[in-house]
């Protein structure tokens, strides 16, 4: 298992109740498997029209495999005008 330290923000840090999370996910875990386990821990990320996660400073494919070492970042959609 890898640790993942989750930097939150936007409604995503309204949504987990702070700006970082330590998840825990099997090794060899994509960004897949990270949206799917937010969803069931926080069922809230369903309601969004879209959530980016980006990875070390870069947007993210959902099979983009993860490391422990990795910076991971939940932005959600924006909205404005």
């Amino acid at each position: 298992m890898m640790k993942l330290k989750i930097l939150a923000f936007g409604i995503s840090r309204d949504i987990l109740g702070g700006a970082e999370l330590t998840i825990e996910l099997p090794d060899g875990g994509t960004v897949a498997d990270l949206k799917t386990e937010l969803m069931r821990r926080f069922p809230e990320f369903s309601k969004l029209k879209a959530l980016a996660v980006a990875v070390n400073s870069e947007y993210a494919q959902p099979g983009q495999s993860l490391q422990e070492r990795d910076e991971v970042a939940l932005i959600p959609p924006v909205s404005g005008g």
